[in-house]
């Protein structure tokens, strides 16, 4: 009779370096985000062009703007509960799907409401995206790596943002707006074909749910060939036990044993995306108001989001060698600092776009460090709605933050006035992350 071969995939994914097949997942991953990032500012972009085509006043292309954002909020709500149920393979194929048939209508549309409605389809959709990537490049990620390789995805977001900028200034003029609607619809919608063949649904996931054991070794292999025999059975980590939660991820993530942590990271984002939007809405026009041209003010607020992806990189590096919480916690409040000093520069030029830029990474940056916190946080039967509520509740505070941001303007405060009060929310990031790192640095996690 032969022996069986028990594999656990989690120690074996630890255990060695990170295979090609690995790689191509985290990259997949990386391309996903770099359409979202395309897709949820594409409006910004085309809004001008609209308003002009259409006449539109400011009102009518109010709600267009606003549309997907509040698909945003509502999908990622939903998106998290579908992924812990039917995994996380399925719902960022269909959302990949669907936000690019939805963004390709919008090229199509005749009417205001049109528009509304397609962007705000789209924007539920995306939802899903970030935090099912964050869950998927997490579980394909070395327990050594997974802060570095998670932030490296979520920095596909300003790349596809800032290559937006760049795409629509061109197309713009030579084929329309309703070009960039057909590269923002059509690409997407080409790769959740690609995705359909070559993006695998988690191995821990597969392994949770009693998946097929061909299929759960055929990828084993691909991630580490010559480990298994064909007698090899599968296994993960004893998790966590969460006493009357089953397999329910909404009461997992809302039981006594995550709740402190869930509600601090739901005030964690939502202060962070209230803090970031306000300051790449609003900084272009506070800038200028403070006495630089209308170009100046551009360079300097696009320094913000350049600061993105190397500030996610480098604290992902940081948080795989380094306490997470503290990591985070520092880069929020060096940040906050430099923020007020940045808002006494006067008219230093240079001075601002390299504060500027600091800015934009240590706050974008620890964004992004939050999606790999969170994910290292939560269960695996629960980890989808962990993030996605994560996301879903701090899109709220982008919301806000457009009302905040206008309020201040009209209220007369100046660069330097908003700056000191936007320390506020990294403050309290600061202060949360370091509550949470108390509130479970005794405590097992069920990371897996």
């Amino acid at each position: 009779m032969s022996q069986q071969h028990e594999i656990n995939v989690r120690e074996l994914l630890d255990s060695r370096s990170v295979s090609t097949y690995q790689k191509l997942v985290i990259f997949l991953c990386f391309l996903i985000v770099v359409m979202d990032g395309f897709d949820v500012v594409i409006m910004g972009f085309v809004g001008p062009s609209l308003k002009e085509a259409w006449q539109l006043s400011n009102n009518d292309l109010a709600p267009v703007l606003s549309a997907a954002l509040f698909g945003l909020t509502f999908g990622a709500l939903a998106a998290g509960p579908l992924g812990d149920r039917f995994g996380r393979r399925k719902i960022l194929i269909a959302s990949v799907l669907t936000f690019g048939t939805f963004t390709l209508l919008v090229a199509f549309a005749s009417q205001i409401w049109h528009m509304i409605a397609f962007r705000f389809i789209a924007g539920f959709a995306m939802g899903g995206i970030m935090p099912m990537v964050a869950t998927l490049a997490k579980e394909y990620s070395p327990e050594r790596r997974s802060a570095l390789l998670v932030t490296i995805v979520f920095a596909g977001f300003t790349v596809g943002a800032a290559g937006g900028g760049f795409l629509a200034a061109w197309m713009i003029p030579q084929f329309g707006w309703p070009s960039v609607f057909y590269f923002g619809g059509i690409i997407p919608i080409l790769l959740s074909i690609f995705m359909v063949f070559k993006l695998p649904e988690s191995l821990a996931f597969m392994v949770h749910k009693g998946g097929d054991r061909t299929q759960i070794r055929k990828i084993v292999e691909w991630c580490a060939p010559g480990s298994t025999t064909e007698h090899s059975t599968f296994t993960i980590p004893a998790a966590v036990t969460v006493k009357n939660t089953g397999e329910n991820p909404i009461k997992t993530v809302l039981s006594t044993h995550y709740r402190g942590g869930t509600l601090l990271l739901w005030a964690i984002y939502f202060s962070h995306l209230f803090l970031v939007y306000l300051l790449g809405s609003w900084m272009p026009t506070m800038i200028k108001e403070s006495g630089m041209t209308a170009a100046q003010a551009s360079i300097i607020s696009a320094m913000f989001q350049l600061g993105g992806p190397l500030g996610s990189i480098m604290l992902g590096w940081f948080m795989d060698r380094f306490e997470p919480h503290r990591v985070l916690a520092l880069s929020y409040l060096s940040g906050a600092v430099v923020l007020v000093f940045m808002s006494s520069l006067g008219p230093e030029y240079m001075l601002l776009c390299l504060t500027s830029f600091y800015i934009g990474a240590a706050f974008n940056g620890g964004g992004t460090g939050m999606n790999a916190l969170s994910s290292n946080f939560f269960p695996l039967s629960a980890r989808a709605t962990g993030n996605s509520w994560m996301h879903g509740i701090g899109r709220t505070g982008a919301i806000l933050s457009a009302f905040a941001g206008a309020w201040m303007l009209n209220a007369g405060w100046n660069f330097s006035t908003v700056a000191t009060a936007l320390t506020v929310p990294a403050l309290i990031i600061a202060a949360c992350l370091t509550a949470k790192y108390f509130l479970y640095r005794n405590k097992a996690e069920a990371s897996v």
